[in-house]
C-alpha cells in the first residue's frame, strides 16, 4: 500500500501525521511512504530524516493525494484540500464530523473510507487515539489558566496558588477524562483549589487514589455547578461524547453569575465547544471577551507544542495504521471492534450513528463488503 504523509495547512497547526521511526515501520512491512516536502519542519523534522528512513518526497500536495491509498494526517480536511482526495482512498486522522456538517457532507461525496482517530474506542471506553492529545491539551490547559490568570492577559489578576495568607485561584473542571485529569493534576500542582465534576461515580472513585487532597471530586448536576462557577476563576470543559456534538453546559445565561474576567478554557470546541458562548480560535488569536468573560477556545491546541503531540500521535497510531496498510482496511475492522468504531464512512456511506444523526443524514449499518 502506498502511504501519503500530507503538510498540514490548518492555521498554527505545526504537527505531522508520521515521525520518520513510524515511515520506517511501514517501509519495513514491504509498504511505500510519501511524505509532502517540508512536511515535518514545524515539529522539528526533516526531509532528510524521512528519507534516511526510507520515505520519498513528493513536492506537491496533490501528486502525493493522487498517488496514495491511505491517507495520513493530523487535523480534519480543509476547504483547499478537498479536491485532493479520491473514491475509495482511506484517510486515517481526526475528522470531528459532528461540529463540521460542510466537511461531512464533501467527505460523503468524495467517498472516501473515513477512519477517525477520535472514535476508535476499546470496549471499556478508553479512547486509545484521542487520549494522548487529550492529555497533552489538558495539561496544557493547566499552564494557559496559569497563564491568562495575569491582568495583563486579561484574567482576574490572581496566581494560581495564592501566597500565605491570600488564597489560590478557584478552577472548575468538567470531564474527568483524560483532559480534564491532566488539567485537574496541572492546576493543583500549582495550588489551585481545583473542583473535578464528571457524572461517573467509579471513575472519580477511582480518582480518588490519584489525584492531590486539593482537588475536590464531584459528581456533576446543573445545581452543584451553578452553585461552583458561581466564584470560579477559571471554567475548563472537557465534554466528549465519540462521534456526537460536544453537550452544551456552559449557557450564554450562566456567564452573568460568574465573576467579572472569569476564563473559560473550551478543551471541547473540536466538537462544538461546551459553552454556547463558544466559538474556535487559533493560537495567533486564542482569546475573545463574552459578557466580560475571557474565552480561549483554540481547536488544535496540542499544536503549540508540535514535537511532543506528533511523537505522541504516531505512537497510538503507527499499530492501527499498519494494521489497516498490511489487512486492507475491511479485514482490519473486521479483526478489531475498536478499529470498526473508528470507522466513520465508506464510500459515500456514513456509518457512525451519532453523525449521522447529529447532521440528519442516513445511518447505514453495514458498510463492509
Amino acid at each position: 500500500m502506498i502511504i501519503g504523509i500530507p503538510k498540514e495547512i490548518k492555521d498554527g497547526e505545526y504537527r505531522v501525521g508520521l515521525t520518520p521511526s513510524g515511515a520506517r515501520s511501514f517501509c519495513l512491512h514491504g509498504h511505500e511512504v510519501l511524505v509532502e516536502q517540508n512536511a515535518g519542519i514545524g515539529s522539528g523534522i526533516s526531509d532528510v530524516d524521512y528519507v534516511k528512513a526510507g520515505a520519498n518526497i513528493i513536492d506537491k500536495p496533490e501528486k502525493l493525494y493522487e498517488k496514495s491509498d491511505m491517507i495520513i494526517k493530523v487535523k480534519e480536511p480543509l476547504p483547499s484540500e478537498y479536491d485532493f482526495f479520491k473514491p475509495n482512498q482511506i484517510v486515517f486522522t481526526y475528522f470531528h464530523f459532528a461540529s463540521n456538517k460542510e466537511l461531512t457532507e464533501t467527505m460523503v461525496d468524495k467517498k472516501i473510507i473515513a477512519i477517525a482517530y477520535e472514535t476508535v474506542q476499546h470496549d471499556d471506553g478508553y479512547l486509545p487515539l484521542l487520549a494522548p492529545m487529550s492529555e497533552i491539551a489538558g495539561k496544557m490547559a493547566g499552564q494557559i489558566a496559569s497563564h491568562y490568570l495575569s491582568s495583563h492577559n486579561g484574567g482576574r489578576g490572581k496566581l494560581m496558588g495564592g501566597v500565605p495568607g491570600v488564597g489560590p485561584a478557584k478552577v472548575v473542571i468538567i470531564g474527568a477524562g483524560s483532559a480534564g485529569t491532566c488539567a485537574a493534576k496541572i492546576c493543583g500542582g500549582l495550588g489551585g483549589d481545583v473542583e473535578l465534576f464528571d457524572v461517573n461515580i467509579k471513575r472519580l472513585k477511582y480518582l480518588e487514589a490519584l489525584l492531590d487532597k486539593n482537588i475536590k471530586l464531584l459528581f456533576y448536576t446543573n445545581y452543584t455547578l451553578l452553585d461552583s462557577i458561581k466564584n470560579a476563576d477559571v471554567v475548563i470543559g472537557t465534554i466528549y461524547v465519540p462521534g456526537a456534538k460536544a453537550l452544551k453546559i456552559i449557557s450564554k445565561e450562566m456567564l452573568k453569575i460568574m465573576k467579572p474576567k472569569t476564563l473559560i478554557i473550551d478543551v471541547s470546541i473540536d466538537q462544538g465547544g461546551f459553552a454556547e458562548t463558544s466559538r474556535p480560535t487559533t493560537h495567533a488569536n486564542p482569546t475573545y471577551v463574552v459578557n466580560d468573560i475571557l474565552h480561549y477556545c483554540v481547536t488544535n491546541m496540542p499544536s503549540g507544542f508540535p514535537r511532543t503531540s506528533t511523537y505522541a500521535l504516531t505512537n497510538a497510531t503507527l499499530e492501527y495504521g499498519i494494521d489497516i496498510a498490511d489487512k486492507g482496511y475491511v479485514k482490519a475492522v473486521a479483526d478489531d471492534e475498536s478499529l470498526r468504531r473508528g470507522l466513520n464512512m465508506v464510500n459515500g456511506n456514513i456509518c457512525c450513528k451519532p453523525i449521522a444523526d447529529t447532521h440528519n443524514l442516513k445511518y447505514y449499518t453495514r458498510v463492509c463488503k
